[in-house]
Order: structure tokens, then sequence, then C-alpha cells
């Protein structure tokens, strides 16, 4: 079980095989070559072992992966897979197979192996939901609910969603989709970028997967098949955003020990008996340690335990959120907080939704494939050929009150129970354009934070000024910085008085600014210092001094250290500036003075130099990486952007103007002409350090350039071996089919690609035999035609297949790129045109029907690529019965030429006749 992988000139893996279940393998394959590390890092990840190879810093995740139960999920809803979605199940099973392939070989060429002193384990069936679910278990952000119950308990419930906005510990996206009568074409345009923590190797993978039963490109995540997020099946094209979703719940448990070592949960009913073991974390340099892993009947217990070791805020302390235990309930036990999140109740993870996304040919297709989708929870927008549009929200989202939503609630309290799901989920027409950026919208009903309306007002007002958009032009979104959120700061300066000389020249100098976060603006590190300096004293504001840890430490909860990004004070004002600066607790004046006071610091600290360096020289990407420094020579670029830019290159205000999350990708596609679509991720294909592709495409990214997505087959290289194949033609039969097709009444036709060398024998007979005198060979030596077709073997731009019928040759099908071919003299060559010769073998061939079945496939097989729009053949004006043969196949002929080698007849065949037919 083999495929093929082709690269494009970025290294993009362009993967084929002859059935779905083959192309699994070999995507697996692939990505064990390409990002064995990476996915290995997953792997264990999942599994909680990463501290065995990482250290004690990563004992921390280790502990949480177990404690929440996320292998333990991600087995039973593989069985659960298996049980009612058995070919899925099966499509898993094949590229975690690929993967157990190829780790070896991608582990020899992954150097962090060494370093890290670890050999490449085995992946299970059940081990790809686990990447996902690791993956995405912090999307919803459910640690927040721990922020705001210390801002209930610390300014009072008033308070609690005073910071509910897009934060640093929840991941954004921009997205857009421009109706026909808005492009240039007349045909949809589908655009956007994730935000996500750049990581090194990158989160998204970009890969095309094709075998008969779709052709698709899109961003893959490396250890899980298929292509989830943002595709192009050549019908319908899909990206998707982070709804922004609340869909995992935290329960506050009072819990005790048994008499028998067991532990008891208090649940609705009373005392229950709650499932508990131990398990023992190896790290590296370090002893190993334990963690009780115990799960109650509401989810695993993340946080404390019965013994008191942090239970998140006692029960029924005020400003908890929770009630007391109900009159006569057992006293006693201490407490823990417990994690509920839908794939650990309903064993689902929506894996049914990944291989009808790849089947998907329509927007009806494809948001049938969504109702299959769980998790993250995602707002989509879609297109296909035909115009039609989708915006919606997919996934699943509990049923329960607003108050799961915002904070943490009383486990032994039935009110707070789930019941059912949220459904139908919402959607929205599409009118011209759709907008899609993480803001309060579509989503609104499900969630409670979400993002600032800045990059999805800016998105619209930029498309709002054409209605003739082009790919390339979305560039330009793309890399807007322009930074709407500034105004607040920058009114508030504007009414400073009685400033220093020095400040008011800074001041001054902002009001001029055109408010963009460009890379070569030192305004915009004027602007970013002022704000840094605001939010340190917003911070030290008294109202706001509690969340600093001033009020009482002795008792705030002890929470995991895994947990601090989101509880973190200095970067939640700084994202809540805004609001804090406009309507927030601080008066007006003290708001007035904060931002007055942060001018004079700001203009004393440049006082000595009057240019401050350009923000692309502070904004310095960071990139995370699982083993720290195993690049120490790595120059990390400076971008543009910012936070609440459209180009979201998010550093954290107060703290580090460098950032390490942005976008992880961009695309564009394109519904008129596939190959006219256009991606890029910020460093390269391939995850292997020291690979001619591993940063090729940083340049592109930090330019805010796009690489052209390629759909043609002759402009890839070959880069994998071939499956053996033996001197016997019919032997050929093994090789990985670059089509295959079942021809009702006719048989499986099947085309691969010649060996020159093993077909000689074959391809000689066939070439200089009577029959076959217009091919032109039939005075060739078997050396000249193993010369010529290994000539055609090392061009990109022609191809030779021979055609099987149920693994017996029955002709030679030849492809070539007219504008690349001599013809190219002869005629006015078309964009689309595609060249093709056929030579039928000498077998049996007289059956009723052999040539227009044959025929048919071929056809197809050329139409299959989305860029092909009209076959170019040329048959020898002297073969009568060729020219007739193609004109019964619907060929409309042209006028003859003259050749070098001959006179011959062209003949056109478009696809919109052949869709006509």
């Amino acid at each position: 079980m083999r495929g093929d992988v082709y690269r494009d000139d970025w290294g993009i893996p362009h993967v084929r095989a002859g059935s779905a279940l083959e192309l699994a393998h070999a995507q697996g394959r692939n990505a064990a070559r390409d990002r064995a590390w990476q996915i290995e890092v997953e792997r264990h990840r999942v599994q909680g072992t990463t501290a065995a190879f990482l250290g004690a810093d990563a004992v921390d995740w280790d502990r949480f992966a177990r404690q929440a139960r996320l292998a333990d999920t991600a087995q039973r809803c593989f069985d659960r897979l298996e049980r009612l979605a058995p070919q899925t199940a099966a499509w898993v099973v094949s590229y975690v197979d690929g993967v157990n392939e190829g780790l070896a070989e991608g582990a020899r060429l992954a150097p962090e192996f060494t370093a890290a002193g670890v050999a490449p384990g085995r992946w299970e069936p059940w081990t790809p939901l686990g990447v996902w679910l690791s993956t995405h278990i912090l999307f919803a952000g459910f640690p927040t609910k721990l922020w705001r119950e210390e801002v209930a308990r610390r300014l009072g419930d008033g308070a609690i969603e005073l910071f509910a906005t897009d934060g640093p510990g929840t991941a954004g996206s921009n997205g857009w989709l421009l109706t026909g009568d808005r492009t240039d074409t007349g045909a949809p345009i589908i655009a956007g970028d994730p935000h996500r923590f750049i990581e090194d190797p990158g989160v998204y993978q970009q890969i095309r997967l094709a075998c008969t039963e779709f052709d698709v490109v899109g961003l893959a995540v490396p250890g899980v098949p298929g292509i989830a997020h943002f595709g192009h099946t050549g019908g319908v094209a899909w990206a998707i955003t982070n709804a922004m979703a609340d869909y995992q719940d935290l329960y506050r448990e009072r819990l005790r020990r048994t008499a028998t070592g067991g532990v008891e949960a208090l649940g609705p009913g009373g005392w229950e008996a709650a499932a508990v073991h131990i398990e023992t974390i190896e790290v590296a340099g370090a002893d190993p340690v334990t963690a009780e892993i115990i799960e109650t009947e509401r989810g695993p217990v993340i946080i404390g335990g019965p013994d008191g070791d942090g239970d998140g805020g006692a029960e029924g302390d005020p400003g908890s959120g929770a009630k007391d235990a109900p009159d006569g309930a057992p006293g006693g036990g201490a407490g823990g907080i417990s994690l509920r999140y839908p794939p650990r109740v309903t064993h689902e993870l929506g894996f049914e939704a990944l291989p009808a996304l790849l089947r998907a040919r329509t927007v009806a297709d494809l948001d049938a494939a969504l109702d299959h989708w769980v998790e993250p929870v995602n707002v989509v927008l879609a297109a296909d050929t035909t115009g039609a549009t989708l915006h919606r929200v997919a996934g699943h989202v509990p049923l329960r009150p607003r108050e799961n939503r915002l904070r943490v609630v009383p486990a032994h309290d039935p009110a707070y129970a789930w019941r059912g799901r949220h459904a139908p989920m919402p959607r929205a027409e599409v009118d011209g354009a759709a907008v899609m950026a993480n803001a309060r919208g579509l989503a609104a009903p499900l969630g409670v934070e979400f993002a600032p309306p800045h990059r999805a007002a800016r998105i619209r007002e930029l498309l709002g000024r054409s209605d003739n958009w082009t790919t390339k032009g979305m560039a330009d979104i793309h890399t807007d910085t322009r930074l709407a959120s500034a105004r607040p700061l920058l009114e508030l300066l504007a009414g400073a008085t009685g400033l220093s000389p020095e400040a008011a020249r800074l001041r001054d100098r902002l009001l001029c600014w055109d408010r963009h976060m460009e890379a070569d603006s030192t305004d915009a590190t004027l602007y970013a210092a002022v704000r840094a300096d605001v939010v340190h004293r917003l911070a030290a504001h008294p109202a706001l001094a509690a969340l600093t840890g001033s009020a009482d430490p002795a008792a705030s909860p002890v929470y995991p250290a895994m947990f601090r990004p989101w509880l973190a004070a200095v970067p939640r004002i700084a994202y809540a500036l805004e609001t804090l600066l406009t309507h927030g607790p601080l008066p007006h004046t003290d708001r007035l003075a904060a931002v007055a006071a942060a001018a004079e610091a700001v203009a004393a600290r440049y006082a000595q130099d009057a240019s401050p360096r350009p923000w692309g020289e502070a904004h310095r990407l960071a990139p995370w990486q699982a083993l720290p420094g195993a690049d120490p020579d790595a120059d990390w670029p400076g971008l543009a952007g910012d936070h609440d830019c459209v180009l979201s290159t998010s550093s954290v205000p107060g703290i580090t103007d460098r950032f390490a999350r942005g976008p992880a990708a961009r695309y564009v596609w394109d519904l008129a002409r596939r190959e006219d679509s256009l991606w890029v991720v910020p460093l390269g294909a391939s995850g292997v350090r020291g690979e001619t592709h591993h940063r090729d495409q940083l340049p592109l990214w930090v330019r805010g350039d796009l690489a052209p997505v390629v759909m043609d087959w002759n402009k890839l290289h070959r880069t994998e071996e071939r499956a053996e194949m033996t001197a016997d033609p019919a032997a050929s039969a093994v090789r990985t089919p670059v089509h295959e097709q079942e021809a009702p009444g006719f048989g499986t036709v099947r085309l691969v690609p010649v060996d020159p060398a093993a077909d000689l024998d074959l391809i000689h007979r066939w070439v200089t035999e009577e029959r076959a005198r217009f091919w032109g060979m039939g005075d060739a030596s078997r050396e000249e035609v193993l010369e010529t077709y290994e000539f055609l073997d090392s061009l990109t731009t022609h191809h030779a297949y021979l055609a099987l019928r149920d693994g017996v040759p029955v002709a030679l099908f030849q492809t070539y790129e007219p504008a690349a071919d001599p013809l190219a003299d002869c005629y006015d060559v078309q964009p689309g045109d595609f060249g093709v010769h056929l030579l039928i073998g000498p077998g049996d061939t007289t059956e009723r029907g052999f040539t227009a079945a044959l025929l048919s496939v071929l056809i197809g097989y050329v139409f299959s690529d989305p860029a092909h729009l009209r076959i170019v053949v040329e048959p020898d004006a002297r073969n009568e019965k060729a020219v007739a043969r193609m004109v019964r196949a619907g060929f409309e002929l042209g006028p003859e030429i003259d050749k070098p080698e001959k006179r011959a007849r062209l003949a056109f065949l478009s696809r919109t006749a052949v869709a006509g037919a």
C-alpha cells in the first residue's frame, strides 16, 4: 500500500494514490517523513509523557493531560468511531499505519531526536484523535473561568465580565468570502488567516491529497489525516475561524477519602464514588513525580483533590459563585475543580466529518459533512463553483445555564447539569460578502468572550472599496495594519494638559500618526511604549491593584502553574485596555492622569534619542519550539501589525513587544480557477531543521506575499520511490496509479507512470509494429526507445503512462503542455490547453465499445484537473482512423499543420463540450 509524493518548488507535498485508504497511508507516511519530531512530540503530549525527554518544565502539561484524561478520551472516541463509522475508522488506521512505516526514516532526518535522547515510538489507531483533542482542548478557554473567579473574588461580582475580550490564551482568525458579483472572475473568493501560536515546525502543513475519489488542496494538521479547517476540493472551498463559543465547564467539587482509600464526590444525589488511580510521570534529569487521577460524574478533576491541595476557592466563600451544600447534605471533604467537555461525555470528536469534507463537491455536501463536526466549535465560510455560499457555526455546544459559561459552578446543584446540545447551529445568508474575525456576531448566543470588532470592521471596510477583487488583491487585506483600538488612548492623550515640552511634542507627534503599525514606523514604536506604560499604571491603580496580588495573597487559591497565563493580571489589563480607558472602574480624571504620566515617562526615555527604532525592530517573532535552544543561530524577523490589526501579530503590551501569536498560515481560495489560489505559512513545508524547505517561505510571509497553489502534476517533482516493479509489463498493475476508474461493462482502468527500463520490451514492441507506423518510431532500436522515454521521464511538462485494463496493458497514453512543446509554433495555444497522444496496444481491441470506453476514462482523467480546459490532439493527417476516432469522441477538427516530422490534423475537445454531453 503506497502512494507517490510529488513536490512543487516550495517543497509542498502533493500526495497521490489509487484509493482513499492508500492515500491516507501515504499522507501518514509523508507526515512521518516531513514532521517526525513534531508529530512525536504531539503523541507524547496526548499521553502526558513529554517530561521524560523535555525535563521538569513539561511536568505541568503532562499532569494536566493525564488528569484531563486526554488519551483515554481519544481511545473511547476511536472505539465509538469503529462501532458506528467503521469506514472512517479504517481510514484513520491506514493513516496510522503510514505514520508507523515512515517514522524511522523521519527520525533519522530530525536532529532533535538525538538532542533529546529519545527514539520514535509507535502510534495507536486512536493517536490522531488524541492529537486533535490535545491541540484544541484549550481553544474554548476554560481557564478564563478561573480568571473570572479571581476578578469576582477581588473586585466583586459586578466586574466579572470587565475583561471579556479575546485574550492571550485563546486563538482566533480572520476569514472572508466574496460572492461572484464582487470579484473579477465572477466566481467567489475565500481568504483568511488563522491566528495561533507560531510554532517551529508550523502547526499547519500545506498539502494536496489526490486519489480517484477526490483531489483536495489545503492546510492539514500534522498527525491528523485529511484536511479539516481550510481546503479546496475543486468544486467547493471552505475556511473557519474560532467561534469563541463556550462549550467546556468547570465544576467545584467537594471530595473526601473513604475508609478503603477511595474518593467520593458530592453530587446532586449525595456522595458518590469517584474513579481514582495513581500515575507516575517520568522526568528527564529529575526524580519521577506522581499524579492522582480522579474523575467524578461531572468529569476529570484537574485542580485540587480530597486532601485540600488547592481547590480553587472554598465552596460558599463570598464571590465564589457557588451555593452552600443543600440542607441535610453530609459535610466534610476538601475541594477540587473538574472539567466537563463534550468528547469526554459523548465519546465523539467529529472525525466522521473529515473524509466527508474531502469528498465534498458542493456547499450542500460540505454543510452535511459539518453536521458531524464536534471540536473545536468554529464559524465556517464556504462557496462552490455554482456560486452557492455557506455561513454557519459548526460544533457541539451543550445546553446549560449561562452561569456555567461565566465561572466555576457547584457540582452538587442539579441546576448546572447539561441538558442536550444547541441545535440547529446558527447560520446566515451571504449578501455580497461575509466576514468572520472572532467578533460578537453569528456565534454570540454561544459564548461570553469575543474579540473586539476592529478586525472584522476593518476587513469589511477594505472589501467595500472594490467590486473587482482578485486573488492577488487579498494580500493587501491580509497585511493591513490599521490599529483602531488606539483611539481611546489617543483621545485621552489629546485632552492631556500641563505637559512638559517634550511630552507635548510626543503628544502632537502621536496625534498626527496614521495609526498604522507598520514595521518601519517609529511612531508605532512610540505608541506601543506609551501604551505599555499606561498598562502598568492601570495595574497599580487602587481600583485594579487587587488583581495584581496585593489583596490578601494568602487567601488566593493555589492553581497549577499551567494556568498562570490566564491568571496574569497585566496581560488581561493590556488586552482590555479599550474598556478600561472608556468605561472601566477608573474615574475619567484618573485615566487622563495615567495617560499623561505615561507620555511624560516615554518622552523622558527618548529625550536623548529623537529617533526611536522602527516598530519592526522591536516587534519580532518569537516562535514556540518543543526543544528550546534547538536552533541557537535562528535570527527571527520583525514584523508589522499588532493584536487588533488585521495583521494580527500579538505581542503582550506591558510585558513584551515580541510576538508569538500571529497568522499561522494565509490562504486565498479561487472558485474560478483553483490554480489561481494562493497560500503561505510562516516557516516552510518541511519540519526538518536544515532542509531547504524548513524556512524558505519565511521571507514571503514577512513581506505579505503568497505562493501559488500548483495544480498541474506536470509542474511537480517526484520525490519518493515508486513501488517496485518487475520487467514483466503485467506487473505494472502493482504500481501506484495516477488515475483509477471503473468503466461499466469494460472493467477497471488504471493509468500508471511508464518506467522506461521496466517497460522497454513492451513499448519497443508496440511502437515498432506496422500498425503503429504513424507513431513515428517504426525503425527505432531498443536503445533509442529507452533514450526517448528516459528523456520524457526527466521532463516536468511531458509524461507517459500505461493504461491497464484489469491489470493488462492496453494503451500507451502520453500528456504534454502545448506551450512547452514544438506544437506551440504551429497554433495559437490557449490558457488551459492540454495535449495528449494515444497509442492503443495490439491486443484484442476489436470488441464493440472498446475505444469509446477507454477514451472516456482518459478524458475523465484529463478533466479531473480543473486547470485543463481543452484537450489538444494532433494525429498524423494520413491516419484517417485516428482522426475519425477523435470525431466520434466529440473532438472538433481544427486545421492541418506542418510539423517537422509530419503533417498533422489538429482537433480539440473542450471541458464545456464534455459537460454538455
